[in-house]
């Protein structure tokens, strides 16, 4: 897009009321060693209040002990059932719901402490993509003001920020011409979530959540979608982590995968491996369950039998005892953790069957 034409727009858009900011501060540079970002034993209870007092009666272990790492310039995918604290965990990354317990570290900083990071800072460098395109956006907002909304705040110039979301624009696929002055109500649902992850753009960050930012769109329109972030990941050096219930979309953007069940993670892995020698019995189930356009392969019988436990009392032990075909009383005295099982050296799983020694009688001996 030439010069003129971005001038010409940007003086068209800058013309609403606005205000305008210091010139933004330079990002401190940032190492290559450690995991771009690390969770640790991070936990989120939910409580539920009733009675004459309003006394909390019970609690949602929403998420319980779950830890995890990205490194720079990958992929995480983030698969499990509805319920299981997918959409939890963007939002705890986010800090837009405190965690009860847990670190979260970026780039060797911890976030939130005294001494690490900010979420002012945290805000900037990971940004995040929701589901519902149009509740995301501001309906009394022209597209180019809510994408140059945030630099704006963080202390860019209103010119310089309305030019860099005429770019993003661009980006994403869209014409400023045509959508900068546009508002959420006259675009597609395709059109609004190419605005969001624009706007998530507008910061630069280095690390984008996408939570389930493709599920609502029609399939060839989240085809388009898809393609788009993985340009996007190319040429903004961008690091994602993707959260989705479709297992074939997750196998096509990811680089490594998490599993999670009831709050709990029980397997981490490359894609390809996981997919292909799948190690928890719950994993194993969700693969069995993608619809297969081979008509030999139709699925006769439910991978899985019942819905999942309430998470607000769990079962003791492995929280998928209650539902797999090799549970066993190590299973339910037991709560297993995320080891190396033996020849996989690339992934975690948490299960007893993986343990030499564990008292399971499909472990391996010691």
């Amino acid at each position: 897009m030439s010069e003129a034409k971005v001038a010409a727009v940007t003086a068209k858009v800058g013309s609403r009321p606005g205000r305008c900011g210091p010139s933004t501060e330079g990002r401190e540079p940032i190492g290559q060693a450690q995991p771009l970002l690390a969770v640790e034993n991070l936990t989120k209870h939910f409580p539920l209040k009733g009675g004459l007092l309003n006394r909390t009666t019970a609690v949602v272990q929403a998420v319980d002990g779950v830890s995890f790492t990205v490194q720079t310039g990958e992929t995480l995918g983030i698969v499990g059932e509805s319920g299981c604290g997918k959409s939890t965990i963007a939002r705890l990354l986010m800090h837009l719901i405190p965690a009860d317990s847990g670190k979260i570290v970026f780039d060797g900083l911890s976030v939130g402490a005294s001494d690490g990071l900010s979420l002012r800072e945290l805000h900037r460098q990971m940004q995040m993509v929701f589901q519902d395109s149009y509740a995301s956006l501001n309906p009394r907002l022209p597209v180019a003001m809510s994408i140059a909304f945030g630099p704006f705040v963080h202390g860019l110039a209103k010119p310089a920020a309305l030019r860099r979301a005429m770019q993003l624009l661009e980006a994403v696929g869209l014409d400023p011409l045509l959508f900068a002055n546009r508002y959420p109500h006259e675009l597609s649902g395709g059109q609004r979530q190419r605005i969001n992850v624009a706007r998530a753009l507008a910061l630069e960050p280095r690390v984008v959540i996408l939570d389930e930012a493709v599920s609502a769109l029609d399939k060839s329109v989240e085809a388009q979608v898809l393609n788009l972030l993985v340009d996007l990941k190319a040429q903004f050096d961008l690091t994602y982590v993707f959260i989705s219930h479709d297992l074939n979309v997750v196998r096509y953007i990811s680089d490594r995968v998490m599993v999670m069940y009831l709050g709990k993670v029980v397997e981490i892995g490359p894609v390809d491996r996981l997919y292909r020698r799948p190690q928890h019995p719950y994993t194993q189930a969700l693969l069995s369950a993608m619809p297969s356009m081979d008509p030999k392969r139709r699925t006769r019988e439910a991978p899985l039998a019942g819905d999942p436990p309430n998470p607000i009392s769990p079962p003791s032990g492995c929280r998928f005892r209650t539902r797999c075909p090799f549970a066993e009383g190590v299973c339910e005295a037991v709560s297993p953790v995320l080891r190396v099982p033996p020849g996989e050296e690339l992934c975690l799983v948490a299960c007893h069957m993986r343990v030499p020694g564990s008292g399971h009688s499909r472990a391996a001996k010691e």
